[in-house]
């Protein structure tokens, strides 16, 4: 019974401390920084720290407005909306940015991410802007 107790409290704890992310349920949830109801799936974000909390957001921009109140070495996953996907998640350390100001997002810095430059550059090539990676586009945002 003791060797039960013992498996069954490890299997919760394995369970409730996963490092993954979680659904995005847009139109309900709220951005953890600026509160605003997460309406647009190209633009959310999302992290996810260690322990397995996710934090989401609704725009890029306030994920890292986010982070200058965080120990970046806490986060598991960083994870942004692929413009060109809208819904599906990707790394963000991995992801090219693109600021143009033809492309709005939810908090005004016309901030877009995408899972390859050469998606990012499709984008440019249309609308015009500058791309940038992750710690470029850090920098930018501040």
């Amino acid at each position: 019974m003791k060797n039960l107790l013992t498996v069954l409290t490890l299997l919760i704890l394995g369970i409730s401390c996963s490092v993954e992310p979680t659904e995005i349920n847009y139109g309900k949830d709220g951005c953890h920084f600026c509160k605003m109801t997460i309406v647009d799936n190209q633009h959310a974000a999302q992290i996810v720290t260690a322990k397995g909390k996710a934090y989401k957001y609704d725009a890029i921009e306030c994920m890292i407005n986010d982070l200058k109140q965080r120990n970046e070495a806490d986060i598991a996953l960083f994870l942004i909306n692929d413009y060109s996907e809208p819904g599906k998640l990707i790394p963000a350390r991995t992801a090219v940015y693109l600021i143009s100001p033809e492309i709005p997002s939810p908090m005004g810095a016309f901030l877009s991410g995408f899972s390859s430059e050469e998606k990012a550059a499709t984008v440019k090539a249309e609308h015009g802007g500058t791309l940038y990676n992750w710690a470029s586009v850090k920098k930018e945002v501040e």
